[in-house]
Order: structure tokens, then sequence, then C-alpha cells
């Protein structure tokens, strides 16, 4: 099925873009929505994410990867671009702690339906903030460094350090949390 569905959308078929967005949308919209924290920015993510996938079908190989970490990268990129522009850096501050804190609906997929929060508590509290920073927040690795005024080469250590003891916490019994994870941090290290 995929691989039809893959075919359809490089050949620029609306319906393909569409059941594409039927199968994929709730568990993007989670992981977005941890990101930015904003139910109404969150949408506009998905649907810039949307677009960049109709854009950029063609460049989708399924020898580099399977179509739902395609699909994920363009959106957790897209979510973070959103969270660096200035606008939403503003909003950010003004924002009451309560609308900061919400959580997404019950239909959609979020890290902490993975378990990923609870892999992440078990961390050392060194370890624990940068993840905090980098996977939950969006950071780059010099915007954690510069937070946190913990030098860059440390940063990086950690953070290798980190993914290493996740990897063992989360072990083969939830490796989709796993790589939500790791592929950030990896993203992080660039």
């Amino acid at each position: 099925m995929h691989t039809e569905l893959i075919l359809r959308l490089k050949q620029q078929d609306r319906t393909a873009l569409s059941q594409l967005y039927d199968l994929y949308s709730s568990a993007l919209y989670g992981v977005v929505l941890r990101i930015v924290l904003s139910p109404e920015l969150a949408q506009q993510v998905l649907q810039d994410t949307f677009l960049k996938v109709w854009k950029n079908s063609a460049s989708y190989d399924s020898a580099k990867g399977r179509l739902f970490t395609w699909l994920l990268n363009i959106a957790r990129n897209t979510a973070i671009d959103a969270t660096r522009t200035a606008h939403f850096r503003y909003k950010q501050k003004t924002e009451s702690l309560d609308t900061l804190v919400s959580r997404p609906g019950n239909d959609s997929i979020n890290p902490d339906h993975l378990g990923v929060r609870e892999a992440v508590e078990t961390l050392d509290e060194k370890y624990k903030s940068l993840i905090d920073l980098i996977y939950f927040k969006g950071y780059t690795q010099e915007e954690v460094a510069e937070e946190t005024g913990i030098p860059i080469g440390t940063v990086k250590t950690r953070l290798r350090y980190a993914m290493n003891e996740l990897r063992k916490v989360f072990g083969e019994t939830n490796t989709v949390a796993f790589l939500l994870v790791a592929e950030a941090l990896r993203n992080a290290l660039k």
C-alpha cells in the first residue's frame, strides 16, 4: 500500500496527499504540538509540513528510510523552525503558563504516550536537562550551551552519553520512542 501511495504522491496525485494526511497527521500533530506548545501553531506547522511533503515528494527515497521517519523529520524540523521565529519567541514570553502546559488530545500520539518522558526521568539531572531543552523544547546544541553556560564540547559529550543510556532504557521494547529521541539528538549534534 505504501509503495503505491508513494508513487502516486511523486506523481502529484492530490488524493495520495489526502490519504497520507489521514494516515499520519494525528501522529505528526502530537510530535509538533510537543515542540511548539500551541494547538493553533501546531495546526499551522502540520499544514506547512504536508505542503513541504507535497513539494518535495520526489526527494523521498525508500532505500534511505521509512516513509514515517521521512515525514517525522520534516514535521519536527518545520516545528523547530517555527519556534525560532521572532514572533514565536515573543508569544512564548507573553503567554500564560496555563497555555504552555496544554497537552495534546487523546487521539494523537505524543512522546508522553510512548514513555519518552518517563525514560528521560531515569537519567541523571545533567543529562535530563539537556534532553529536555533539545528534545522537548527544540533547542540547538549552541542554544543549550548558551542557556546553560556549559561548553559546547561538554554538551555534545553529555548528549552522546544520554543517547546511549536511553538506548539501554528503551531496549527492544519501545524502538519508536527511542528513534524519536535519537533522531532529535543526532540532529542537535550536527
